[in-house]
């Protein structure tokens, strides 16, 4: 297990180590689900579509998010690595509310959650609602909460998925 969270982690170093100029923002989470704390750290990258679906002045973009986190509070302490591409509606390109909705893999480095919950496999599914603002200069900043599901979807069982509600800082590049 340990060769697989050393891979894991030489493969999230390997991503972030692409040119600064590539990523399109950085950000932060903290969360909190089932008596687990969970801190996230992580790189997004704007799809190259501008706007895929306009509706008045709500326009709906997409990006890739890559995180890498530590959850605490259980058993044991889990690594996490995840990749989501994320689909984002807000109103206004710079200083505006917005929604968002992402479903994505996470590997995690133990199945041992809880004393009361343990998962079957380490590959997990993440998906996310969330809502947010856009703020400051050029809409750099970005503050939103998000409501996260993991489960691996029903491929092995036991599968007692977890549920997160996260508070997310986002710092955008360009």
């Amino acid at each position: 297990m340990h060769k697989k969270l050393a891979a894991a982690v030489c493969c999230a170093i390997l991503c972030f180590a692409t040119p600064a100029r590539a990523v399109d923002g950085l950000s932060l989470e903290i969360g909190q689900g089932h008596g687990v704390w969970q801190w996230r750290a992580g790189a997004q990258w704007n799809w190259p579509q501008k706007s895929m679906l306009d509706a008045g002045e709500w326009h709906t973009r997409g990006y890739w998010d890559l995180a890498a986190g530590v959850w605490e509070g259980g058993v044991d302490t889990i690594y996490d690595l995840g990749l989501t591409p994320v689909l984002r509606m807000e109103r206004g390109e710079y200083s505006s509310p917005y929604l968002e909705a992402g479903i994505g893999a996470h590997m995690l480095s133990s199945l041992h959650i809880t004393p009361y919950r343990t998962f079957s496999s380490h590959l997990q599914f993440g998906d996310h609602i969330g809502v947010g603002l856009r703020f400051g200069y050029e809409g750099r900043f970005d503050i939103g909460l998000r409501l996260q599901h993991l489960s691996n979807a029903g491929l092995r069982n036991p599968n007692p998925g977890i549920n997160f509600l996260q508070m997310r800082l986002q710092y955008h590049l360009n």
